[in-house]
């Protein structure tokens, strides 16, 4: 004799099994084109933000004919870990790009093997160098310091990203927040997550660095300096600009027209140069 609660869970699956079988017989609506199904993984997976009835919507605003909102959810990118929902990394860094800058630190080995510092600040928006500073003994005391120097007169940013390099130690934290500023730290071994300032590092060892042998800390500013002031700043193009410098030149009212020659500055004893197109 079976118990109860064992006879009811048969029969529970009994029925189950028999709805299963009858519903093959049933003629529903038909499964959707893996056409559809693919057009809403990428929506759900490209806009975190949406749910089931703004994917449909805006298949409806295609021209698609799109399924019900319950089956749209059954196809929509489901998350690794639940948890809300919340923008990803970089559309919050694209979204805050003239509120923000950055920091971090590289080193330059000398002519005498010696290590150097250099400490950068960045604003995003334009891709421009707000402070830079070298020293051979870097601090947090001496970090805070140039952070003072790179705000004056009430200039600020909203957000400051940096990584976890343990000279900032709390005293840097708490300086930003004195100021009203929120840090945004990056996560461990993420450099990709502070990539504006990883990038000009770059654009240094590139075009500048790996072409000198650098004398000392004098030697180094200087070049540091004439690059950026000089080429960088005014004269390099950027992607990320379409096309334009971080320092915008004025343009003119009207075209060259006529004959015209184009006149060329060297920068760094001729390693690059800056042009100017005028009237011949």
């Amino acid at each position: 004799m079976h118990k109860p609660l064992g006879l009811h869970t048969w029969h529970s699956r009994a029925f189950r099994l028999f709805w299963r079988w009858r519903s093959r017989r049933t003629v529903g609506r038909p499964p959707i084109s893996q056409e559809m199904r693919d057009l809403i993984r990428k929506l759900s997976h490209e806009n975190v933000l949406w749910g089931a009835g703004q994917i449909r919507d805006h298949l409806l605003l295609l021209r698609y004919d799109p399924p019900c909102e319950d089956t749209i959810r059954k196809y929509m990118v489901k998350p690794r870990s639940p948890r809300g929902k919340s923008t990803t990394w970089l559309p919050f860094l694209r979204n805050h790009l003239d509120f923000s800058w950055a920091i971090d630190f590289f080193t330059v080995t000398t002519i005498r093997f010696a290590t150097l510092y250099v400490f950068l600040v960045l604003d995003h928006g334009r891709r421009k160098v707000v402070h830079l500073a070298i020293t051979a003994n870097p601090s947090m005391r001496w970090v805070i310091q140039q952070l003072r120097e790179a705000m004056p007169y009430g200039l600020q940013p909203r957000f400051v990203f940096r990584d976890n390099d343990a000279i900032y130690g709390d005293g840097v934290e708490n300086f930003l927040d004195s100021c009203c500023i929120e840090e945004v730290r990056t996560a461990y071994r993420c450099p990709w997550q502070n990539p504006f300032v990883e990038r000009f590092v770059g654009t240094l060892r590139r075009e500048l660095l790996d072409h000198v042998i650098v004398l000392g800390q004098g030697h180094l500013e200087r070049l540091l300096r004439e690059f950026i002031e000089e080429y960088y700043h005014p004269a390099r193009p950027h992607q990320g600009l379409d096309g334009d410098t971080p320092i915008s030149q004025p343009k003119a009212d009207a075209p060259i027209t006529g004959p015209t020659r184009l006149v060329s500055t060297p920068i760094l004893g001729g390693l690059h140069h800056r042009y100017q197109r005028v009237a011949a």
